[in-house]
């Protein structure tokens, strides 16, 4: 049997191995003393330093990338595995991800992706840290409170892994800037949270070829699927939702409430399905074969086996669905490829990267938002702002004031003498039509319900949270025909603006 000696392959390794440790050693004294010097600046906020470091991303060279000896020890764990590699490792480390958005998703996602070594980290945001982001988006602390959340998630990204490149995009993600954004990243993680936004995202990278990886997350549910993958043949966000959303139906995590743990979920879903697809690139092709698989010493009846590429109609496409509190909380369900008339990754496709860059494009009208009747306009005379409505309260001149919250919210907290009447019953009134071509003696009567006041000079006032709901329910009511000559109005900005500008121990959430 033949042996094979490692010696000489050993001792240059040991070499090189004592090389790096002495570099290493040189990189920490250098480090301790910039420490001593500087204080605590590696890891403050300090605007000057971050603003001037995240200017601009630069671009890596195709150059050969390499690992020191603390990336070894640090990424170790997950180079042994044979899905990674040495050759994965590497890939990770040339590799540039972008996050857009910085929050439930964005938080969990950026953290593992940090810490398995991703070369360049972009991330979009605009917002700022705000106290009701702590119970979710884990990369934010009470420090940072008031804080863009950019820097803050960069900050403690830091702390787990300073190896990385960190780029700062602090600004809102528009059709005009996505193509420039996006196309400085080899994979793009959806983290947004609005139907308008998903479509530019997947829009932007399927002109730009770029794989991108999309969940969400609300109340106790969330969805993830990787989308464009491989660029030019999977399916895109059109494919697999053609239409929009209704407005109405859409909510986001401040309106629907979200547990914690299922956006973290979904956010560390989404960091693995990025490592896998970044993996997939790897080139395993240049992996040292053992000894037994060299082909030199391969049996003389081994036959070659490639494996069969599938085409594109033959791939299969997965979303995975994840409810907490189902009796089977994860579900993976199949998906059609892509559309043979989808508008922007088909043969037909009419989306441009110039449609994009000169505004042409309104994502917000095209998923209903502004004008599309959601929260419709009401006139003054519909219109209560809250100093008005507490100074008529004061006056016990409140009338009948209803609160249209769930009946969950409504436990938490609720203005006195409010009665609690969800919008969801609201939408159930009947819409009696101004001219149905009936006499309205002959019409059936339709029930009154018992919380409607009786008298016609009882004055009707709706609340909610925000004041979006409250004046659906204005003009539902209007034109339900169940009140003749009572005053019905909305209270301007609900319940936030009753405790700014009026009572302001009244709890906000």
């Amino acid at each position: 049997m033949e042996k094979f000696s490692l010696g000489s392959e050993n001792l240059d390794l040991r070499i090189r191995i004592a090389e790096l440790e002495k570099e290493l050693a040189n990189y920490r004294s250098v480090a301790i003393a910039n420490s001593n010097t500087n204080g605590h600046a590696t890891h403050a906020l300090d605007e000057e330093d971050e603003e001037e470091e995240f200017t601009a991303p630069q671009d890596q060279d195709d150059k050969a990338v390499k690992l020191d000896l603390d990336e070894f020890r640090r990424y170790g764990r997950q180079m042994i595995m044979t899905e990674v590699g040495l050759d994965g490792q590497l890939q990770l480390k040339r590799s540039k991800v972008l996050l857009i958005g910085a929050g439930g998703l964005g938080c969990p996602a950026a953290a593992y992706l940090a810490g398995a070594g991703i070369g360049t980290i972009g991330i979009v945001d605009h917002d700022l840290v705000e106290p009701s982001n702590l119970h979710r988006q884990i990369m934010h602390t009470v420090e940072k409170v008031g804080h863009p959340k950019v820097k803050s998630i960069i900050s403690s990204l830091k702390r787990i892994n300073p190896n990385p490149k960190y780029i700062a995009h602090h600004y809102v993600l528009t059709p005009e800037n996505s193509i420039e954004t996006l196309g400085r990243y080899d994979l793009v993680l959806d983290c947004t949270d609005s139907p308008q936004t998903r479509y530019m995202i997947s829009d932007a990278c399927v002109l730009l070829g770029k794989p991108l990886v999309s969940a969400s997350a609300l109340r106790s549910d969330g969805q993830l699927v990787v989308l464009n993958n491989p660029p030019g043949e999977g399916p895109c966000y059109r494919c697999v939702f053609p239409k929009p959303p209704p407005p109405e139906s859409v909510l986001s995590c401040g309106e629907g409430g979200v547990l914690g743990p299922v956006v973290g979920a979904m956010g560390v879903l989404m960091s693995t399905e990025a490592l896998k697809v970044l993996l997939s690139r790897a080139d395993k092709k240049k992996r040292r074969k053992p000894a037994h698989l060299s082909p030199d010493i391969r049996p003389a009846d081994a036959k070659e086996t490639s494996k069969k590429e599938e085409s594109p109609e033959q791939k299969k496409f997965y979303m995975t669905i994840y409810s907490a509190f189902s009796d089977t909380p994860f579900r993976t369900i199949r998906m059609f490829g892509k559309r043979k008339t989808c508008q922007a990754c088909s043969s037909v496709a009419t989306i441009t990267k110039e449609s994009m860059e000169n505004g042409s494009l309104d994502y917000v009208a095209f998923c209903g938002g502004k004008g599309s009747g959601k929260y419709p306009p009401l006139t003054k005379d519909e219109v209560i702002n809250v100093e008005e409505y507490s100074k008529l309260r004061q006056n016990k001149e409140g009338g009948l004031l209803i609160d249209v919250r769930d009946d969950v919210q409504f436990g938490m907290c609720a203005l006195e003498n409010s009665i609690n009447v969800p919008i969801t019953t609201i939408l159930t009134l009947p819409m009696i039509p101004e001219k149905d071509g009936t006499d309205g003696e002959n019409r059936t009567p339709v029930p009154i319900p018992s919380w409607l006041p009786r008298d016609p000079s009882t004055p009707i006032y709706f609340i909610c949270r925000l004041g979006n709901d409250s004046r659906i329910a204005v003009q539902r009511l209007k034109k339900s025909g169940l009140v003749k000559g009572n005053v019905i109005k909305d209270i301007k900005g609900g319940l936030w603006e009753w405790s700014r500008k009026v009572d302001k121990t009244f709890p906000l959430y």
